[in-house]
Protein backbone atom coordinates (compact mmCIF):
# COMPACT_ATOMS: atom_id res chain seq x y z
CA UNK A 1 0.00 0.00 0.00
CA UNK A 2 1.30 3.42 -1.19
CA UNK A 3 1.43 6.01 1.62
CA UNK A 4 1.24 9.71 1.82
CA UNK A 5 4.31 10.66 4.02
CA UNK A 6 2.75 12.50 7.21
CA UNK A 7 4.38 13.19 10.53
CA UNK A 8 3.17 11.60 12.84
CA UNK A 9 1.62 12.65 16.77
CA UNK A 10 4.96 12.17 18.26
CA UNK A 11 6.65 14.49 15.19
CA UNK A 12 4.26 17.42 15.90
CA UNK A 13 5.18 20.78 17.49
CA UNK A 14 4.85 21.49 20.99
CA UNK A 15 4.50 17.13 21.66
CA UNK A 16 6.95 15.28 23.49
CA UNK A 17 9.00 12.91 21.55
CA UNK A 18 7.90 10.28 24.34
CA UNK A 19 4.19 11.24 24.71
CA UNK A 20 1.82 8.80 25.76
CA UNK A 21 -0.87 10.25 24.22
CA UNK A 22 -3.26 7.88 22.96
CA UNK A 23 -4.12 8.47 18.93
CA UNK A 24 -5.20 4.91 18.02
CA UNK A 25 -7.76 2.23 19.35
CA UNK A 26 -8.86 -1.15 18.38
CA UNK A 27 -11.89 -2.48 20.48
CA UNK A 28 -14.17 -5.58 20.53
CA UNK A 29 -16.96 -5.78 22.40
CA UNK A 30 -19.89 -7.89 22.96
CA UNK A 31 -23.63 -7.34 23.94
CA UNK A 32 -24.53 -9.60 26.95
CA UNK A 33 -28.23 -10.22 26.16
CA UNK A 34 -29.58 -12.89 24.03
CA UNK A 35 -30.13 -11.28 20.62
CA UNK A 36 -26.39 -10.39 20.20
CA UNK A 37 -25.70 -13.55 21.99
CA UNK A 38 -21.71 -14.39 20.35
CA UNK A 39 -21.81 -11.44 18.16
CA UNK A 40 -18.74 -9.29 18.11
CA UNK A 41 -18.72 -5.22 17.72
CA UNK A 42 -15.42 -4.42 16.30
CA UNK A 43 -14.48 -0.40 16.51
CA UNK A 44 -11.23 1.25 15.41
CA UNK A 45 -10.68 4.92 15.39
CA UNK A 46 -7.49 6.34 15.19
CA UNK A 47 -5.63 9.68 13.79
CA UNK A 48 -3.33 9.93 10.66
CA UNK A 49 -5.17 6.45 8.92
CA UNK A 50 -4.86 6.82 5.38
CA UNK A 51 -8.13 7.55 4.62
CA UNK A 52 -10.45 10.07 7.19
CA UNK A 53 -13.67 7.87 7.17
CA UNK A 54 -16.58 7.25 9.65
CA UNK A 55 -18.60 3.64 8.55
CA UNK A 56 -20.24 0.83 10.06
CA UNK A 57 -20.02 -2.15 8.69
CA UNK A 58 -21.97 -5.58 9.19
CA UNK A 59 -20.39 -8.52 7.94
CA UNK A 60 -23.02 -11.81 8.08
CA UNK A 61 -21.97 -14.91 8.87
CA UNK A 62 -21.25 -17.58 6.12
CA UNK A 63 -23.50 -20.27 5.93
CA UNK A 64 -23.40 -23.40 7.89
CA UNK A 65 -23.73 -25.49 4.52
CA UNK A 66 -22.02 -25.00 0.71
CA UNK A 67 -24.30 -24.70 -1.52
CA UNK A 68 -22.56 -24.39 -4.87
CA UNK A 69 -19.78 -26.33 -4.02
CA UNK A 70 -16.38 -24.93 -2.30
CA UNK A 71 -14.36 -24.03 -5.83
CA UNK A 72 -17.31 -22.28 -6.76
CA UNK A 73 -16.93 -20.02 -4.03
CA UNK A 74 -13.05 -20.29 -3.15
CA UNK A 75 -12.85 -16.15 -3.31
CA UNK A 76 -16.05 -15.58 -2.42
CA UNK A 77 -16.18 -13.19 0.49
CA UNK A 78 -18.80 -12.69 3.27
CA UNK A 79 -21.44 -10.73 2.63
CA UNK A 80 -22.22 -7.33 3.85
CA UNK A 81 -23.86 -3.89 4.10
CA UNK A 82 -21.72 -0.88 4.95
CA UNK A 83 -23.47 2.43 5.88
CA UNK A 84 -21.30 5.17 4.82
CA UNK A 85 -21.28 7.73 7.26
CA UNK A 86 -18.98 10.47 5.84
CA UNK A 87 -17.42 11.80 4.03
CA UNK A 88 -19.10 10.28 1.15
CA UNK A 89 -22.83 9.09 2.49
CA UNK A 90 -24.59 5.93 1.51
CA UNK A 91 -24.52 2.33 1.93
CA UNK A 92 -22.83 -0.24 0.05
CA UNK A 93 -24.22 -3.86 -0.25
CA UNK A 94 -21.62 -6.82 -0.85
CA UNK A 95 -22.83 -10.06 -1.61
CA UNK A 96 -22.00 -13.16 -4.29
CA UNK A 97 -23.12 -13.35 -7.67
CA UNK A 98 -23.25 -15.97 -10.38
CA UNK A 99 -20.59 -15.02 -13.27
CA UNK A 100 -22.31 -15.17 -16.17
CA UNK A 101 -20.28 -17.73 -17.76
CA UNK A 102 -21.28 -21.96 -18.42
CA UNK A 103 -19.34 -22.55 -15.59
CA UNK A 104 -20.73 -22.59 -12.01
CA UNK A 105 -18.55 -19.26 -10.06
CA UNK A 106 -19.94 -17.10 -7.72
CA UNK A 107 -18.06 -13.60 -7.26
CA UNK A 108 -18.57 -10.99 -4.56
CA UNK A 109 -20.28 -8.08 -5.88
CA UNK A 110 -21.21 -4.18 -5.21
CA UNK A 111 -24.37 -3.08 -5.06
CA UNK A 112 -24.03 1.22 -4.13
CA UNK A 113 -25.79 3.46 -3.02
CA UNK A 114 -24.23 7.29 -3.16
CA UNK A 115 -26.26 10.71 -1.85
CA UNK A 116 -24.39 12.68 -4.09
CA UNK A 117 -24.41 10.76 -7.21
CA UNK A 118 -28.61 9.90 -6.20
CA UNK A 119 -29.85 13.28 -5.92
CA UNK A 120 -26.96 15.78 -8.03
CA UNK A 121 -26.92 17.74 -5.04
CA UNK A 122 -23.93 18.25 -2.43
CA UNK A 123 -25.50 17.58 1.30
CA UNK A 124 -24.45 20.00 3.83
CA UNK A 125 -21.39 19.01 5.79
CA UNK A 126 -22.33 17.49 9.62
CA UNK A 127 -21.62 21.14 11.48
CA UNK A 128 -23.33 22.36 9.19
CA UNK A 129 -26.58 20.30 9.66
CA UNK A 130 -26.13 20.30 13.24
CA UNK A 131 -25.62 24.25 13.66
CA UNK A 132 -28.76 24.27 11.23
CA UNK A 133 -30.50 21.91 13.51
CA UNK A 134 -29.03 23.98 16.69
CA UNK A 135 -31.05 27.02 16.03
CA UNK A 136 -34.41 25.01 14.20
CA UNK A 137 -34.39 24.10 18.18
CA UNK A 138 -34.03 20.12 16.25
CA UNK A 139 -32.65 17.68 19.01
CA UNK A 140 -32.73 14.42 17.03
CA UNK A 141 -29.59 14.01 15.78
CA UNK A 142 -27.62 15.28 19.03
CA UNK A 143 -26.12 12.83 21.61
CA UNK A 144 -28.12 13.09 24.95
CA UNK A 145 -26.45 12.99 27.92
CA UNK A 146 -27.04 9.72 29.77
CA UNK A 147 -25.63 8.30 25.98
CA UNK A 148 -22.44 10.95 26.68
CA UNK A 149 -22.08 9.18 30.26
CA UNK A 150 -22.21 5.39 29.41
CA UNK A 151 -19.77 6.24 26.62
CA UNK A 152 -17.34 7.60 28.79
CA UNK A 153 -17.79 4.64 31.34
CA UNK A 154 -16.53 2.33 28.92
CA UNK A 155 -13.55 4.49 27.84
CA UNK A 156 -12.75 5.15 31.35
CA UNK A 157 -11.74 1.97 32.13
CA UNK A 158 -9.89 1.55 28.86
CA UNK A 159 -8.15 4.22 29.65
CA UNK A 160 -7.26 3.39 33.57
CA UNK A 161 -5.85 0.03 31.96
CA UNK A 162 -3.50 1.68 29.66
CA UNK A 163 -2.31 4.12 32.02
CA UNK A 164 -1.36 1.22 34.04
CA UNK A 165 0.59 -0.49 30.81
CA UNK A 166 -2.19 -2.99 30.74
CA UNK A 167 -2.10 -3.79 27.16
CA UNK A 168 1.04 -1.65 26.79
CA UNK A 169 0.40 1.48 24.44
CA UNK A 170 1.67 0.35 20.53
CA UNK A 171 2.69 3.14 18.39
CA UNK A 172 2.23 2.81 14.69
CA UNK A 173 3.75 4.74 11.57
CA UNK A 174 1.47 7.66 10.75
CA UNK A 175 -0.40 7.43 7.05
CA UNK A 176 -1.06 3.60 8.04
CA UNK A 177 -4.31 1.37 9.54
CA UNK A 178 -2.69 1.24 12.53
CA UNK A 179 -0.41 -0.89 14.86
CA UNK A 180 -0.46 -4.67 15.03
CA UNK A 181 -2.13 -5.35 17.65
CA UNK A 182 -5.23 -4.05 16.21
CA UNK A 183 -5.09 -6.73 13.28
CA UNK A 184 -3.92 -9.43 15.89
CA UNK A 185 -7.38 -8.55 17.61
CA UNK A 186 -9.31 -9.47 14.50
CA UNK A 187 -6.97 -12.28 13.66
CA UNK A 188 -7.57 -14.24 17.17
CA UNK A 189 -11.17 -14.59 16.06
CA UNK A 190 -10.12 -15.75 11.77
CA UNK A 191 -11.13 -12.10 10.24
CA UNK A 192 -9.72 -9.19 8.86
CA UNK A 193 -10.43 -5.19 9.17
CA UNK A 194 -12.13 -3.66 6.16
CA UNK A 195 -10.21 -1.38 4.25
CA UNK A 196 -12.51 1.99 3.41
Amino acid sequence: MLRKQVPGYRQEPNVAPNSQTETYAAIKCQVDNWRWAETPFYIRTGKRLPKEVTEIRVQFKRPPHLTFGREAVRDLEPNSITLRIQPEEGISLRFGAKVPTPTLTIRSVNMDFLYASAFLLDAPDAYERLLLDCMLGDPTLFTRSDEVEAAWALIDGIEADWRQGKPPLETYPAGTWGPPGADQLLAQDGRTWHRP
